[in-house]
């Protein structure tokens, strides 16, 4: 779990990267949005899990961030189910909620990070860039 972190950015990142935000809570992913735009990226939010599959053949992002804990899909579950149409893009798992198998579960489900929601702001901006500029080119 990413608690604390400092990634360096490279000039391979992408100008304006679209990152696609999902949580159950529109408070938070009010606050997701303006902290993601405020830094650069395009952001797009989707209020459940099932929302997002649903989207059919939308442009994808460059990122998926996700949370833990919605009521009609997890988000492991989720990612789970991303990965096979969205192979390359990577997922950050957000959670209010952790527990001790979490990492391993979420490593297991294709996921690049696990950050804790009470800490968010610059780590969760810090683990996108990484995730992204990390990213497999497809």
């Amino acid at each position: 779990m990413i608690e604390a972190s400092s990634h360096p950015a490279r000039s391979s990142f992408p100008a304006r990267p679209t990152v696609f935000v999902v949580d159950d809570d529109a408070a938070v992913l009010g606050s997701l949005r303006f902290l993601l735009e405020t830094d650069g990226f395009a952001v797009r939010t989707f209020r459940s899990g099932t929302a997002l599959l649903n989207i059919g053949s939308a442009a994808g992002p460059d990122c998926y961030v996700i949370d833990y804990k919605m009521p009609d899909i997890n988000g492991i579950d989720l990612a789970g189910r991303l990965r096979k149409s969205d192979r390359n893009v990577p997922v950050i798992l957000i959670t209010g909620y952790p527990d001790e198998n979490i990492s391993a579960r979420a490593a297991t489900a294709g996921i690049k990070e696990v950050v804790l929601k009470p800490l968010l702001e610059e780590n969760l901006v810090n683990c996108i860039r990484h995730a992204i500029q990390d990213r497999p080119v497809a």
